[in-house]
């Protein structure tokens, strides 16, 4: 495809800021490839100072440039293609969908699929070998399940969502449209509900709900559980990483971003726009405000303010725990030093 057809195909999408570019190189692209990996024929962008000096080095033929000048000028002078953008990162993304589409099966439905006479089902669906559909479910439009899917009944999936291989939905789960589940995600199974009593535990029935609304993404093997009454939400555009664990009750608001090995316990409310990097977790109850920001491993067991950054565990925020940590390193020497402050005061 040739750099000036790209060109137009990105300024079509990128509706919230123009795109500026070099128009003397027209190469053909071939295809998209990290900068530290980029040939002749290649497509990459540059984001941030770290990768700036790349421009002088890659073999690409076009690059996805921030607004800078130099950097600009640096690529013209090595006859390399180029984009300006505030965004370097968006536009690539946007390229990427030039060259690359998902697979998505035909419309159909395979003749191993087990399917409920109730089900009801919206047009163009797409039905994969083995896949189970019980009593009362409703899919929309334009639906993908892929093999070996389950929908338990009563089980509601909006227009145009994809059912990766082998996920399970469990009873009365309700997804909504534009929604990806991935491979081994288990949506709406029982929340942990056990009751103590003299004779050993006894287990409180999970009657409630789960629902995703729209345009949220689950990762493989993630789970998302119901509870015993009221429900589970994950709210709209929402995106979950693999090896995520979202108790019972919990609420989750909009355009999060949880990554991998996230686990929320019981009765979490997450506010909208929240961050939680790998292997955060958060114990029974708290709140986290609108647009905090967990990192990697912090453990948070109280409420967490809006616009808050958080690290270590328990959480503390984020400036004080880089400092906590920077003294963490010289712990052995300031222990050395106050062993020798300590013998000279009993000297004394």
């Amino acid at each position: 495809m040739k750099f000036n057809v790209i060109v137009d195909q990105l300024s079509q999408f990128i509706k919230s800021h123009s795109l500026t570019t070099n128009p003397d190189f027209n190469p053909e692209i071939t295809q998209l490839a990290a900068i530290d990996e980029a040939a002749s024929g290649h497509l990459s962008y540059i984001e941030g100072a770290k990768f700036a000096s790349m421009v002088s080095k890659t073999d690409a033929s076009a690059l996805i440039l921030p607004v800078d000048e130099t950097l600009q000028t640096e690529a013209t002078q090595r006859g390399i293609a180029w984009i300006a953008t505030v965004e370097p990162r968006l536009v690539f993304a946007h390229a990427i969908r030039l060259f690359y589409q998902p697979f998505r099966p035909c419309p159909g439905i395979h003749p191993t699929a087990v399917i409920h006479p109730d089900a009801v089902m919206g047009e163009n669906v797409s039905i994969g070998a083995h896949v189970v559909i019980g009593a009362g479910v409703k899919l929309g439009h334009d639906v993908c399940l892929h093999p070996n899917v389950v929908i338990y009944p009563g089980v509601t999936v909006g227009d145009r969502t994809i059912l990766h291989a082998n996920c399970t939905i469990h009873e009365r789960s309700q997804i909504g449209a534009d929604c990806v589940i991935h491979s081994g995600a288990v949506i709406g199974s029982e929340g942990f509900g056990f009751v103590p009593t003299a004779a050993g535990w006894f287990k409180m029935e999970q009657s409630g709900i789960t629902v995703l609304e729209d345009g949220v993404e689950v990762g493989c093997n993630s789970t998302i559980d119901r509870p015993a009454v009221g429900e589970t939400r994950v709210k709209r555009h929402t995106k979950i990483d693999n090896l995520t664990h979202i108790a019972h009750s919990c609420e989750v608001g909009e355009n999060c971003a949880f990554a991998a090995q996230v686990g929320l316990a019981g009765g979490v409310k997450v506010g909208n726009r929240v961050i939680l990097a790998g292997q955060v977790g958060i114990a029974n109850q708290a709140k986290i405000g609108d647009g905090a920001i967990a990192s990697a491993q912090t453990g948070i067991p109280n409420d967490v303010p809006a616009g808050e950054i958080v690290s270590g565990s328990p959480c503390v925020p984020n400036k004080l725990y880089l400092k906590v940590s920077a003294i963490y390193k010289r712990l052995p020497e300031m222990y050395q030093t106050f062993k020798q402050l300590q013998k000279q005061l009993e000297k004394e």
